[in-house]
């Protein structure tokens, strides 16, 4: 695995506000609910310590990034830190319903609708409570049925689903083994029985990936699916919080520097999902008020080993390039592979590998790709394709590009150089000023 995303692997770039948790790479015992006050135990003076095995009520993040987690009547805001009263940050929750503990809890996905979208939803037995910059939305508290229709009450987890990573923009409702999808924009729901998952107390979607706490453990799943791949339950402790001494993953890994960073591919999907891969792991870059961190290739495109050399992205599919082949994943509520592929690059696009980057502009159907100091266009809507155009660039050797709405951005190492368009990195004289790769970015280290 390169350095890069190596050593990120314990030292997650989160936002400024909290501390990282101990590390996500690979991502119990199964105990109902109470929905009294839990366990009898009077948690309002008592000093919660999460290290000590907690089972939490629900963890979400708010519209800032910050990860709330919850048990009885107290939170802990970050990865690490001590409990605080929950009514010290949803202050509104004792004067509504004497909240002794919630049930569930979600922060709502739904860009359509910008009076719901990042909006942090909590449910206690038969109630809804919506809030937004930790303020009760007026109108709230409400009843489940009333916003959520055919919701039953005492849930027992909730974690939102953009669109992309389920079918449509929905949410994961969970109450015993039975899940039910609910379509934000209908409102209608299916339900699903899952009884290979433990119950889950919790529920947790952090950068495309979903956790299902049950105990002090818990379970990685798909959440279109409910598949669990990988050796599950992993104990939470060495995960998601810094516990000292006895827990943790991957001791011994330090912070990656931004001056080391040296990209293979850097993409942007149909659905604006923006990745940049280096060695054998990726990581989201678009999400980062959530946090950065890496995950192996194959966690997302299962048919990728080792190293890619260039990732372009076109209409609602992704092609991968490695060497002399080129893989297409159609991108959808996952990215699966196309029947028949890898195939040869030069029968797929009409030129020989390897390649250094390749790129396409917005909605362009020409996907340039750069070889050496040479870049090739390629017209993606003709039969056969083949180069259509060949132009020389001012920069000897790149190791990835890729476009946004600012124009073409291309690596070398640790830094990264701006041009306008394709056109204007074809006929430039001289190579512009180099940006530094940036901690908020890419989680680095100045």
């Amino acid at each position: 695995m390169n350095v890069f995303f190596l050593c990120l692997c314990v030292c997650l770039a989160l936002p400024r506000s909290y501390a990282a948790p101990a590390h996500l790479d690979d991502m119990m015992a199964d105990a109902p609910k109470d929905h009294s006050h839990p366990k009898g135990e009077d948690h309002h003076d008592a000093q919660l310590d999460r290290c000590k095995g907690i089972e939490f009520d629900a963890i979400t993040p708010d519209e800032k990034g910050s990860t709330f987690f919850f048990k009885g009547d107290h939170l802990w805001n970050g990865f690490s830190g001590p409990a605080e009263l929950s009514n010290g940050t949803f202050k509104e929750m004792d004067e509504y319903h004497h909240l002794g503990h919630i049930d569930a809890a979600f922060r709502m996905h739904h860009k359509d609708d910008p009076t719901a979208h990042d909006h942090v939803f909590f449910f206690l037995d038969d109630k809804v409570f919506s809030y937004y910059d930790h303020t009760l939305e007026k109108g709230y508290p409400k009843e489940i049925q009333q916003e959520f229709p055919d919701i039953p009450n005492h849930l027992d987890a909730a974690v939102e689903c953009p669109k992309g990573e389920c079918v449509t923009d929905s949410v994961l409702f969970f109450k015993g083994n039975e899940v039910y999808h609910f379509d934000i924009k209908t409102k209608l729901t299916k339900k699903k029985v899952w009884s290979h998952l433990p119950n889950c107390t919790s529920a947790f979607r952090w950068l495309e990936h979903y956790y299902c706490f049950h105990g002090h453990s818990f379970t990685r799943f798909h959440p279109v699916s409910g598949e669990v791949t990988g050796e599950y339950p992993k104990d939470a402790r060495n995960y998601f919080m810094r516990c000292g001494e006895g827990f943790g993953h991957g001791a011994g890994t330090r912070k990656m520097k931004c001056s080391e960073i040296k990209l293979n591919a850097a993409t942007i999907d149909d659905k604006g999902r923006e990745y940049a891969f280096q060695g054998s792991v990726y990581m989201r870059l678009d999400e980062h008020r959530d946090g950065n961190h890496p995950f192996p290739i194959t966690r997302q495109w299962k048919e990728i080993s080792g190293e890619v050399d260039a990732v372009f992205s076109y209409g609602d599919n992704m092609y991968f390039i490695q060497g002399d082949q080129v893989y297409i994943y159609k991108s959808a509520a996952h990215y699966t592979l196309i029947e028949g592929y890898p195939k040869p690059l030069k029968e797929e696009l009409g030129i020989e590998g390897p390649v250094d980057a390749a790129f396409v502009c917005g909605d362009n159907t020409i996907v340039h790709i750069i070889q050496g100091q040479k870049m090739y266009d390629i017209d993606l809507t003709a039969s056969p394709r083949a180069i259509t155009r060949e132009m020389p660039i001012p920069i000897p050797k790149v190791d990835a590009a890729v476009c946004d709405a600012h124009g073409v951005k291309v690596f070398i190492g640790p830094e990264y150089y701006d041009f306008g368009s394709p056109m204007v990195l074809a006929v430039a004289k001289m190579i512009p000023n180099p940006h530094k790769i940036s901690p908020e970015r890419f989680g680095c280290e100045e």
